[in-house]
Order: C-alpha cells, then structure tokens, then sequence
C-alpha cells in the first residue's frame, strides 16, 4: 500500500514513543560512569544549543517575548529541566529502568487533576476512571501485586525520587499552560532547557565529574548523544511536527506507547528483568493514560495555543 503524506506522519510519529522509552535504559546505563546531575547537565546543555540553532534556523527567535516572560520561562527551567531530571536520573540509580517508566509515564494523569482543581478544566467519569487504573497500575508495580503491603510498606527511596519527578512535570506542564499563552510552544520549551540546562552546569559542578568526560566508555558516550539528539531533540521536533499535522490530542496518545518501549529496551538491550506485575502494570498504566487523555476538556474548544511539548521522558 502506497502510503500518503498525511498518512506516513501516523508512522513517523511511532518513533517519538520509541525514543522517549530508550531514555530510561540509556540514562540508567549512563548512571554507572558518570553521576546524575553531571549528566543531566551534558544531556541538556547539548540538547539545548540545538535547539537554539533549530529556533535560528526558522528564525523564530523572539527576546522581546522572552523578556517579557523571563519569570514564567524560568520557571519552566527551574520545574521541567533542573527538578524534573535531579529527581529522574537520581532516582534511577535505586530503582530499575521498567519501574520508572511505569511510575514517570502517570505525568498526563497528575497533570489531568492539578487542571481539574486549579485551571477550571472539567471533571468527566471517563477522566476519573483514567486516573483510578494508572493509579492501580503504579501500585501493582511498587507492591508488585501484594497490596496488602501497602498498611506498612515504605517506598523505594528511588520510587519516592521518581514521584519527585512526576511533581515537577506537572508543574512545568500546568505552569506551560498560562505562559505559552503569550509565548510560542518551541520558544519557551528551547529558552527554558536552555535556563535548567545552565543550572544543571552550576549545580553539577559540586560532583566534580565533568574532568572524567573524555575518559567515559564509548558506549556511554553514544548514549549521551542518543539522549540529547534523538531522546531529546529529535523527539521534540517530531512531536511539534505531529501536533501541526495531526492535532495535539492525537499525537499526545503516542506517549501511551512508551512504557511498552521503555520495556522492552531495558529488557532486550541492558538485560533488566520483566515480571508479571510489570506487564499488569503497564496494561492499567496504559490505559489510565489513554481515558485521561482522551477525556473531553471546558477549555478544549477554545484553545488558540498547544499545549506544552513533551521534551523527554
């Protein structure tokens, strides 16, 4: 079958999910040469300057509306890029690659709620259902199906990390909502990694890891750069290509394949181990993300700008 040009976006889009779900393995492999924040820091420093010479390149760079917005973009920095990933790569020193896709992935399912209480965004049943089954999935994984455990059980140090991570999502997200409301979607995502990418520097040199660089394993060098180009960039500039082509809602339902890909990445590639309580998991994960996602929104015929785009998982 002869694919069309509208029809081969649905197929390129695949790759998106693809990319996002190998972070979690590449950056746990990456975990045992180099210390986190060191390689956040890498990560996003690299990740940025590329997209500022994407943003160059379209010359869509606008400081006027960057001063403007200076406290809003820093704000993004701050939740999105330095929070969101110290909480990430952190957490994933003590906890597996599968357990944190699985954990990271209810990101549209806090943000679903934190939408509902604060920004007037409609409550539905579809949308309670969706956030009923994430959460049940989440807990099958940390319980690993005795939920009886849960009277006295403690999380993982890694796991309440990762629910650090999913905190600062949401509040880069909600927060995405009110300032790309003057400041285009790409603008604000390049000025913001750009913002968290020069705290991550600063904050990374307490580690005193950066002299180690040219000494790192080639594969963990390529994984780096598969971080920052493909995980990072890359993805991002497919997923803005896919929400102008074929809407935000539909495209931000690729995201519900990533987990799936996180999987089986870790599985095939860094030899992690998948069980049952994994699989069960990520069905109820998936599908939780899948009703909220797709739940109707009070402001969604309304809305002139997107939402904001995913930069990595």
């Amino acid at each position: 079958m002869k694919l069309t040009k509208d029809s081969a976006i649905y197929f390129i889009m695949l790759l998106v999910p693809l990319f996002w779900g190998g972070a979690f393995g590449s950056t746990k492999h990456v975990l045992s040469e180099l210390p986190p924040l060191t390689t956040s820091a890498v990560r996003f420093l690299l990740a940025g300057l590329l997209l500022g010479g994407w943003l160059a390149i379209r010359r869509e760079w606008d400081f006027k509306v960057i001063k403007e917005n200076w406290l809003g973009l820093t704000g993004l920095g701050l939740s999105g890029v330095l929070a969101y990933n110290y909480f990430f790569a952190v957490g994933l020193q003590y906890t597996s690659a599968i357990t944190g896709a699985l954990v990271i992935v209810i990101n549209p399912v806090t943000t679903a709620i934190v939408a509902v209480v604060f920004l007037g965004e409609r409550w539905s049943l579809r949308l309670g259902l969706g956030i009923v089954a994430s959460l049940a999935g989440v807990l099958t994984v940390i319980t690993q199906g005795n939920f009886a455990s849960l009277a006295g059980m403690s999380l993982n140090y890694g796991e309440m990390l990762l629910f650090g991570a999913v905190a600062s999502w949401t509040t880069y997200t909600s927060l995405g909502k009110v300032v790309m409301k003057s400041v285009n979607p790409a603008l604000a995502t390049t000025v913001s990694t750009l913002i968290g990418a020069v705290l991550l520097v600063l904050i990374s040199l307490s580690e005193g890891a950066w002299h180690t660089l040219p000494r790192l394993s080639g594969q963990v060098m390529v994984e780096l750069v598969y971080l920052a180009v493909f995980a990072t960039v890359v993805a991002f500039i497919m997923f803005n290509i896919g929400i102008k082509r074929i809407g935000a809602s539909k495209a931000s339902a690729y995201i519900n394949l990533m987990p799936v890909n996180a999987m089986l990445i870790a599985w095939a590639i860094y030899g992690e181990t998948i069980t049952l309580m994994h699989l069960a998991g990520m069905v109820l994960v998936v599908t939780g993300v899948c009703l909220t996602t797709l739940a109707p929104t009070a402001s969604a015929a309304g809305k002139t700008k997107e939402d904001p785009l995913e930069l990595c998982e």
